[in-house]
């Protein structure tokens, strides 16, 4: 069962409120943690701006040194997604009291922005480049011409003038020799190193790739798991406790069953919670 559902049971009232707490006191340490810094990013036309971002690492640490400090709850650690430029850092723990289970979710969600570093290899690279895919495309259509040119020049030296298409494709499917003979001329007449360009080419867009820097997007503000899916950016801080019945989880149970002492229990692990967060 969620807990801070509307209830007008006394004790699950009780846990609403004290998960109520936990999650503002959550909230305020998202809000410290991903408190924006300026850093100094270049655009795509090499023009250099000043640019928000966070480190969420801090976020990873925040949660390690929960686990840490609460040691009476089970967890498989601090878990990372990246989906394209979504990002997600989060941590659930577990803890038994009695028959019940109380589950504890933690996350934030943010988005990447991909700039340049503000490097004067940059524009260097970026001209590099442009001037070798407009060389290329140069090349490329200057090759054709020059192998359409030749095909005539063998296919007439053979008889075949004014050949259709499908009679063109015949022959150059069926004459291995004929291919070869133009491939070969084709070459001897033309110094322009395709495959070093296109070498180079993967060469420039790595270095490219190797200045690119990421920054960090998101807000502190408490959303819930369904707009966590969809891929809001924010935090989660929800608490569910479950009735353990035949080592299966039991989401709705009668709250007055609930032994004394196990209600006690429940109440002070989240007041652990609340005490450990407000240091």
């Amino acid at each position: 069962m969620r807990l801070g559902s509307k209830t007008a049971d006394e004790f699950f009232g009780a846990l609403a409120e004290k998960s109520d707490k936990i999650s503002k006191l959550f909230q305020k340490r998202i809000e410290s943690l991903t408190e924006p810094i300026k850093t100094k990013v270049m655009l795509g036309d090499t023009s250099v701006i000043d640019q928000t971002t966070f480190d969420p690492s801090k976020t990873g640490e925040f949660y390690e040194w929960i686990l840490k400090t609460m040691k009476d709850w089970k967890s498989d650690g601090v878990s990372r997604t990246a989906e394209e430029d979504l990002r997600r850092v989060f941590v659930k723990l577990e803890k038994r009291i009695g028959n019940y289970l109380l589950f504890w979710h933690m996350s934030l969600q943010y988005h990447v922005l991909l700039y340049y570093k503000p490097d004067s290899k940059v524009p260097k690279i970026q001209k590099e480049l442009a001037d070798l895919l407009d060389g290329t495309k140069t090349k490329e259509k200057e090759l054709a011409d020059l192998t359409d040119s030749i095909i005539r020049e063998r296919l007439e030296a053979m008889g075949h003038k004014d050949i259709d298409e499908q009679k063109l494709f015949e022959i150059l499917f069926n004459e291995d020799g004929f291919r070869e003979q133009i491939g070969q001329e084709v070459s001897s007449k033309t110094d322009f190193d395709f495959k070093a360009k296109e070498r180079r080419k993967v060469e420039l867009f790595n270095e490219l790739d190797s200045l690119l820097v990421e920054t960090y997007q998101t807000t502190s503000v408490l959303i819930d798991e369904n707009r966590l899916v969809t891929g809001e950016e924010g935090c989660v801080c929800t608490f569910d406790l479950d009735l353990l019945k035949k080592n299966t989880r039991v989401a709705i149970f009668e709250p007055r069953r609930v032994p004394e002492r196990t209600k006690q229990e429940i109440l002070d692990s989240l007041d652990e919670i609340i005490k450990t967060l407000s240091t």
